[in-house]
């Protein structure tokens, strides 16, 4: 990005005494739409003292609005000291043939991906968006986040967003966690249907960069990630999540249980009730997640 856009801040809520601050600028990478995100900011964040900072995911049909509001994050991010971002899961307004026919495709639905067919390929890279806009323009405004301190998690295709993110770009992130991902997507009917639409190559393509399974696999660094999914979740019920075959592909690769955790929740579905309701889960975003030093933010998880 040759030059840094200008943020305009929406709106700004005082909450668990730091601040949730709404901005909205055009987006290059999303093929200069406006886009939208949120932030929290911890009390204690200052130019002397930036904020690590958790960015958060969020899955079909989602907006920023989602993880902010319902995801119960905010507190536990409070006491550590941690930033949250929240952004969009897609650009919107692309005005793209078929982008708004299906609530599992297109608006709503960007996969964390960079479209390679032409078709889409100009608005819909939530990829670079995520991973190297939002980072650049915030700190360009001066927005008192380290940027050396920061993980990723996510829920459903936000997990999926979050671990491919981390997998594909591990010196970036210090961890990686997700509640329900989609953790094999090309072997699942909603990744089959979203790489056939965004990229040139499909599922071979996806394959390469955007396949969490795929990515440990082949992965011969070092990693912390964490999964959560609910036994009742009829997503994973369908075949649409495959958790499993995530673990068996990190254990085949020689990751162990400190390294990568895959962990079935009895009785819980796909809703937000999972991430607000199973203190196992928010208190893992607490205690097993944002529980680590916030100065530090090391190797342990940093996400749902």
């Amino acid at each position: 990005m040759s030059s840094s856009p200008i943020l305009e801040k929406v709106s700004s809520n005082k909450t668990f005494e730091g601040e949730l601050i709404k901005y909205k600028f055009k987006s290059a990478a999303l093929g200069g739409l406006s886009t939208n995100f949120n932030l929290f900011l911890p009390l204690n964040a200052s130019s002397s003292n930036k904020a690590p900072v958790l960015i958060y995911l969020a899955g079909l049909t989602c907006t920023e609005e989602q993880g902010a509001q319902k995801g119960s994050f905010i507190g536990p991010a409070s006491s550590q000291g941690i930033a949250l971002l929240f952004p969009d899961t897609s650009p919107r307004g692309a005005g793209i043939e078929g982008e708004d026919d299906d609530w599992d495709f297109g608006t709503g639905a960007g996969f964390y991906v960079n479209a390679t067919h032409p078709k889409f390929s100009s608005h819909y890279n939530m990829y670079t968006h995520v991973m190297l806009e939002l980072p650049q323009v915030i700190e360009a405004a001066g927005i008192p986040i380290d940027w050396k301190r920061q993980s990723i998690f996510g829920h459903s295709m936000g997990g999926h967003g979050a671990l491919t993110l981390y997998l594909s770009s591990q010196k970036q992130y210090r961890s990686a966690s997700a509640f329900a991902p989609i953790a094999n997507p090309t072997k699942c009917p909603w990744g089959e249907k979203a790489f056939s639409g965004y990229l040139q190559g499909g599922i071979e393509e996806a394959k390469e960069k955007y396949d969490a399974t795929e990515l440990i696999s082949k992965s011969k660094e070092p990693v912390h990630i964490l999964i959560d999914f609910g036994t009742a979740d009829n997503f994973y019920k369908q075949g649409q999540l495959l958790p499993e075959n995530f673990l068996k592909a990190a254990r085949d690769a020689g990751y162990d249980e400190f390294q990568v955790r895959v962990r079935s929740q009895e009785g819980y579905d796909h809703s937000y009730y999972f991430l607000i309701n199973d203190t196992v889960q928010i208190s893992t975003f607490a205690s097993d997640h944002v529980h680590c030093n916030p100065r530090q933010l090391p190797e342990s998880v940093t996400s749902k």
